[in-house]
């Protein structure tokens, strides 16, 4: 009854957020559109994007215009939530905000260790973050070198994480960036035992674990086919935690010869099962991955709707929704038809 009576609130308006979501039926439609300008005004007239887009025609209809506005659809769903939420429900939100931290910080570390202007203005996120960051986003994102970023992260919980990266031989940007993602999930299982009730820990354990082990999947798979990495020394790459995969599951797929064979070892696996994968299919790995994520974020909500799942899978499928708009309307720029449009939209 308790958690009944907690979540009632926040799960109806979770309802209503999820009923504007974008169709299958609504991506196949935007998918036959033959402009940019065609599918932005088809966006503007979807309630979650309305008014977005106002001030953007013609020449500034660019992807990084475009990617901002879609992203601050997906913070302003975040700060509705948050508003709506009671306290035990913001040290939830609080932790999911780490992970845009994490992705604005990932962009101007590219840009400082590129020496570039960063594309994308985070003017447009300024007053958001304000309200749920210490991160002084404009100084950051200033940042021309990595000695100035530094200095602009100094005194946040990024800093001495990213210092002792920078103090290895020749650190790469994948390195800062994994060890952005080990800071990400080791404080998700910190916070999640400390703050959260035993089945709600075990839903979003569920859901974060089945994602960490996914990622090494691919890294593992990537390494193998684009890279040629040597087996010993793709266990580098690899974020050093598993959930759903043994030990052993890792290091057969590691050492394994060829695609087929790495492929027989996931077949094996939790995440085999949960696909039903066919070896000799050889399947797409990140629709696969996507396909499986998917079926556990719905599931822990759907069978647990008055819980933290609830607000955990909305944002899950409204990152989704963003990556996929982004993904269309860059593929009408490029005058894709719209089959391939949507093959790969559904990859994402």
């Amino acid at each position: 009854m308790g958690d009944l009576l907690s979540y009632s609130g926040i799960t109806t308006k979770v309802r209503a957020m999820e009923s504007h979501l974008i169709s299958e039926n609504q991506f196949h439609e935007m998918a036959g559109l033959s402009t940019v300008t065609e599918a932005v005004d088809y966006l503007s007239h979807l309630k979650p994007y309305n008014g977005l887009f106002d001030d953007l025609e013609g020449s500034s209809l660019h992807r990084v215009a475009i990617e901002e506005r879609l992203i601050l659809s997906l913070y302003k769903d975040f700060a509705k939530l948050y508003r709506f939420a009671n306290l035990n429900q913001r040290k939830f939100l609080d932790l999911y905000f780490m992970h845009f931290e994490i992705d604005i910080l990932k962009k101007c570390l590219r840009n400082a260790m590129g020496n570039n202007y960063l594309d994308i203005d985070l003017l447009v996120f300024e007053d958001f973050f304000k309200l749920h960051s210490k991160l002084d986003l404009i100084k950051l994102s200033s940042s021309r070198s990595l000695t100035e970023f530094w200095t602009n992260l100094e005194g946040s919980i990024y800093y001495d994480v990213l210092s002792e990266v920078s103090d290895a031989k020749e650190p790469t940007l994948f390195d800062y960036e994994v060890h952005l993602d080990l800071l990400y999930f080791r404080t998700i299982w910190k916070v999640m035992g400390k703050h959260l009730k035993k089945e709600e820990n075990k839903l979003l354990s569920n859901c974060f674990g089945s994602k960490l082990d996914l990622l090494n999947i691919q890294w593992i798979y990537r390494s193998k086919k684009y890279y040629q990495i040597q087996s010993t020394d793709i266990y580098s790459l690899l974020i050093p935690t598993n959930y759903h995969l043994t030990k052993e599951q890792i290091t057969k797929m590691a050492e394994a010869g060829t695609i087929e064979e790495f492929y027989g070892v996931l077949k094996t696996t939790y995440y085999g099962r949960k696909a039903d994968i066919e070896v000799f299919d050889l399947p797409d790995l990140e629709k696969l991955t996507k396909e499986v994520l998917d079926k556990i974020y719905r599931s822990t909500s759907q069978q647990n709707p008055y819980s933290i799942a609830t607000l955990n899978s909305y944002l899950y499928f409204k990152e989704a929704e963003i990556q996929k708009v982004i993904t269309l309307i860059e593929s009408i720029r490029y005058r894709l038809n719209p089959d391939e449009i949507i093959s790969y939209v559904e990859k994402q």
